[in-house]
C-alpha cells in the first residue's frame, strides 16, 4: 500500500467517522492525552553523569515519576530511517526509508510503503499534532496539523540534507498542513528554522576555529529558542491527542564536537580543544525544553521521550569503515557517529510517564526497541497493533510493581 495514493481517503474516512465518534453516549470517555518527543541521537553516556550532577532537573524529575531504559534501535542507525521505523514498527526495507538519500533521491514521505502512526490515529478520531518531527516532508493530511522537519527542502537547502531553511523558504512541498496554519504560525511564532543548522565546512574552520565554533554554536541556541517558542504555542493554542515534536541540534553538534581526548580517532586540538563543554551543554539546554513541555502535562498526560539512536567517537580499529573520519554531507569531518553496522552499540533511550505507568522502573539491556513505540501508543487509546507490526506492546512498564528493573533475556 502506498500512503501518497490513499491519503485522501483515510482523510475522508476519518472526518466522516469523527461526527459518529461516541453518538449514544451521554457522556463519551475523554480520549487519552499522549506528548511524544524525540530528541535525536540522544547519548545516555553523556546524559547520566550530568543527571547525577543536577544539571538536567527535569529529565530527573521523568525518570523519578516514569520508566526508563536504552531503546534497541536498527543497524546503522540514521535518523530517517529509525524515525520512520518509530512510525510504522515495520524495517527500513519493508516501510521504504532506508536513509538520507534513497535511490538518488532525498528520504521523503511519497516513499513511504506502510502506513504511518499519525495515519492509523487520524482514522481512529484522534486529534494529531506534528512538529519538527524528521522525515515528514512534505507534509501528510492528518486529523490536527504537521510542520515538517528534518530533510525539509529550501533555500540554500536544495537536497533538505543537513541544511535549516526557513518556514518562509521552504520549497519543493509544502512544510505545514493545514497550510492555512503556515500564517498563523509566522505571526505568532515567527519565521523559525525546520531543522538544525547544516555544520561548517573544513575551509570555513580553517584558521578560525574558535570563531566558527561560537558562532555556530550561538545559532544552535538560536534554533533551539524557536523551538522551544513553536512547541509552547502549539501545545497552548492548537492542543491535540496525540503531539509528536522533536529537535536535531544535539546530534548535529555531537557528530564534531563531542568531547574526545587526544588518543581519539580523528582528534584536532584547534577543534576538540575549544569548547569541550558544547555537547554536553546541548543536554543541559534540552532540559529547559522539556521544562516548557512539562508545562503542558498533567497526571493524566502521558510523556514519551525518545531517541532514534546514541552517538559514539570513532574507533581506531575501525578506520577501514567507509562511514569513519569523513566528511558529514560536505560538512567539517565528523568525530562521533551512529551509524556503525551494529545499531547496539549505539543505543537510543527511553523515558515514559503517564497514567498507570511504573515509577522509577528501569527497563534493563535492551529489551525495549524503535519497533515497540508505535504499538505502545496504539495501546494507550485502546486501537488494535497492525498486523504489518514487528514491535510489541511496552506492558512491563504499565501497572504497580515492587520490583523496579525489567530483565530481559
Amino acid at each position: 500500500m502506498v500512503i501518497r495514493k490513499n491519503s485522501v481517503i483515510w482523510v475522508s474516512l476519518f472526518l466522516l467517522a469523527i461526527p459518529l465518534f461516541g453518538q449514544g453516549q451521554s457522556a463519551p470517555k475523554a480520549k487519552p492525552r499522549v506528548i511524544v518527543v524525540g530528541v535525536n541521537g540522544m547519548e545516555l553516556d553523556i546524559i547520566r553523569p550530568l543527571i547525577l550532577k543536577g544539571q538536567m532537573p527535569n529529565l530527573a524529575s521523568v525518570i523519578e515519576k516514569g520508566a526508563y531504559g536504552k531503546l534497541r534501535t536498527v543497524s546503522a542507525p540514521n535518523c530517517p530511517r529509525v524515525y520512520t521505523t518509530v512510525f510504522t514498527s515495520t524495517d527500513p526495507d519493508e516501510h521504504g526509508v532506508t536513509g538520507f538519500v534513497v535511490g538518488g533521491i532525498t528520504a521523503n514521505t511519497n516513499m513511504l510503503k506502510e502506513e504511518p502512526i499519525w495515519s492509523m490515529l487520524s482514522k481512529n478520531g484522534i486529534t494529531v499534532g506534528m512538529a519538527n518531527v524528521p522525515a515528514t516532508f512534505p507534509v501528510m493530511p492528518v486529523n490536527g496539523y504537521m510542520i515538517s522537519g528534518m530533510l525539509t527542502r529550501g533555500k540554500n537547502c536544495e537536497d533538505g540534507v543537513l541544511c535549516a531553511p526557513k518556514l518562509s523558504e521552504v520549497m519543493g512541498g509544502d512544510a505545514v498542513y493545514p497550510r492555512s496554519l503556515q500564517a498563523d504560525l509566522l505571526k505568532n511564532v515567527g519565521d523559525f528554522y525546520i531543522d538544525c543548522e547544516r555544520m561548517p565546512s573544513a575551509a570555513d574552520l580553517k584558521g578560525h576555529e574558535a570563531a566558527v565554533i561560537d558562532q555556530w554554536l550561538a545559532r544552535v541556541q538560536l534554533i533551539r529558542e524557536q523551538q522551544t517558542k513553536l512547541f509552547d504555542y502549539l501545545l497552548t493554542e492548537h492542543p491535540t491527542d496525540f503531539t509528536f515534536m522533536a529537535q536535531s541540534c544535539e546530534d548535529r553538534t555531537g557528530h564534531w564536537l563531542y568531547p574526545i581526548t587526544p588518543f581519539n580517532v580523528g582528534y584536532n586540538p584547534n577543534i576538540n580543544a575549544v569548547r569541550q563543554d558544547a555537547f554536553p551543554n546541548q543536554y543541559i539546554a534540552f532540559d529547559k525544553v522539556l521544562g516548557t513541555v512539562l508545562k503542558h502535562v498533567d497526571a493524566n498526560t502521558y510523556l514519551l521521550i525518545l531517541s532514534d539512536h546514541g552517538i559514539k567517537p570513532l574507533r581506531e580499529f575501525e578506520e577501514k569503515d567507509p562511514h569513519a573520519h569523513v566528511d558529514h554531507e560536505k560538512t567539517t569531518p565528523v568525530i562521533a557517529k551512529h551509524d556503525f553496522a551494529d545499531g547496539d552499540d549505539v543505543p537510543g533511550s527511553f523515558f515514559a510517564m503517564g497514567p498507570g505507568i511504573k515509577s522509577d522502573f528501569r527497563l534493563m539491556g535492551l529489551g525495549a526497541s524503535v519497533y515497540d513505540i508505535a504499538p505502545t501508543i496504539l495501546h494507550i487509546y485502546g486501537l488494535e497493533q497492525a498486523k504489518q507490526m514487528r514491535g510489541h506492546v511496552l506492558t512491563e512498564i504499565f501497572g504497580a510493581t515492587e520490583n523496579k528493573v525489567a530483565v530481559h533475556k
